[in-house]
């Protein structure tokens, strides 16, 4: 039975993963803001009003994690504004998504180092607006920013955790029919979070710091 501690867990990816890793035993926190009845009906450990953007709330989940030694860290949680343009940029949407989608992830794991042990996994939720050779459209200004910023802090993660023998993978979910996505997309959540279940399990420090989408394409940076 593995630990596996997992952000952004009351609806969409974060759910179905809550989900799939409890019924396939292993022992699940979920980190959120406010739990979902979804959530809640779930057999996992739920740590709540935790926004990753404010670190006291990021002490205080550390505090309650204690000096558990996780298997899995699955930094999960985002946001995304899809309507800023260069003609209309929306500074104040570009700055929260750095903030929760770039800086919350770095956050934790900066936090919960401790909880980390050689033969722990490290999973960052990306997307693969974020690759800057792949950006055939443009646009989306805030949200590719961003989550190029997590690709490039997954990467030293990669490198810097290394030598404790922590593994990281910088995942690509796929479009995924969520609220986020207005319903819009090409796989349920439940079938993009086997996809990234099955990345994570078969990372190994050999492929820390690889950029994959969930059905196992590696993807352009």
């Amino acid at each position: 039975m593995a630990l596996v501690l997992i952000t952004g867990t009351n609806r969409g990816i974060g759910l179905a993963l809550c989900r799939l890793y409890a019924e396939r035993g292993d022992e699940v926190i979920a980190v959120c803001r406010k739990p979902s009845t979804a959530l809640a009906a779930l057999k996992v450990d739920i740590i709540d009003g935790v926004e990753l953007t404010r670190p006291e709330d990021v002490a205080r989940l550390k505090e309650k994690l204690g000096k558990r030694t996780l298997d899995v860290l699955i930094n999960n949680a985002g946001v995304a504004v899809f309507d800023d343009t260069l003609a209309a940029p929306k500074f104040d949407d570009m700055e929260r998504q750095f903030r929760v989608n770039a800086m919350g992830p770095v956050r934790v794991v900066s936090a919960l180092q401790d909880n980390l042990g050689r033969g722990s996994k490290i999973a960052l939720i990306t997307s693969r607006m974020g690759s800057i050779a792949d950006n055939g459209s443009g646009a989306y200004y805030g949200y590719r920013m961003s989550k190029a910023a997590l690709n490039i802090a997954g990467m030293s993660m990669a490198r810097d955790l290394a030598k404790k023998g922590v593994a990281v993978a910088i995942l690509h979910p796929g479009f995924v029919k969520t609220d986020m996505t207005s319903g819009a997309g090409q796989v349920q959540p439940e079938e993009s979070a086997r996809g990234l279940m099955a990345r994570i399990d078969a990372l190994s420090l050999s492929t820390s710091g690889s950029f994959w989408h969930a059905n196992g394409e590696t993807l352009p940076w």
